[in-house]
């Protein structure tokens, strides 16, 4: 497998810059594209965590921005021929309820009882941009393909249920991930 973006740097659109029509609350939801090549045959469903290990100084614990579960790859449109098949598009964390109801989103950090935000699902089970508050950070997309879907696992689920998922899946999935930079 293969993770890549049109950009290293997530764009203000999907970050702290964002318009006040892609927020909710103050803080940005139009998750950003990405694509995924060369998967394994045999491979039939994706998930993935994005994810702030920069955030561990600031708040104490890494940020959980976005994570997605038993998202099925044939219900996503993709070209063959084209040289990135398979193609997450902009905004598709608020997008993907209605189009795909059998994947699931989880919670992220957003959720916490300790930060006493908000709990609209919105926000706390959706994709939260990059807000860094002291300077530029590094996230990570980290994505896996695996050839049954995880169970166990329900809208608003924890990032470790996921992780617990994938160990105790009985296959070793494919995965891949990559770096991007969010601007303070």
């Amino acid at each position: 497998m293969r993770i890549s973006a049109d950009f290293t740097v997530v764009p203000d659109d999907f970050a702290k810059a964002a318009a006040p029509e892609y927020r909710v609350d103050g803080i940005p939801v139009v998750s950003f594209p990405f694509y995924i090549d060369e998967i394994k045959p045999g491979a039939r469903y994706l998930h993935w965590e994005f994810v702030d290990p920069d955030s561990i100084p600031v708040c104490g614990f890494e940020w959980i921005h976005w994570s997605v579960a038993n998202l099925p790859i044939d219900a996503l449109m993709y070209d063959f021929n084209d040289s990135h098949a398979l193609a997450i598009p902009p905004d598709f964390s608020r997008q993907l309820p209605a189009m795909i109801p059998e994947a699931v989103q989880g919670r992220n950090s957003s959720a916490s009882k300790l930060l006493g935000r908000a709990s609209d699902p919105a926000v706390t089970m959706r994709y939260n941009g990059p807000q860094p508050p002291d300077k530029d950070h590094e996230y990570y997309l980290q994505v896996w393909a695996t050839e049954k879907p995880l169970p166990g696992l329900n809208q608003g689920f924890w990032l470790n249920e996921l992780l617990h998922a994938l160990r105790g899946c009985g296959e070793a999935p494919d995965s891949d991930g990559i770096f991007l930079t969010g601007r303070a």
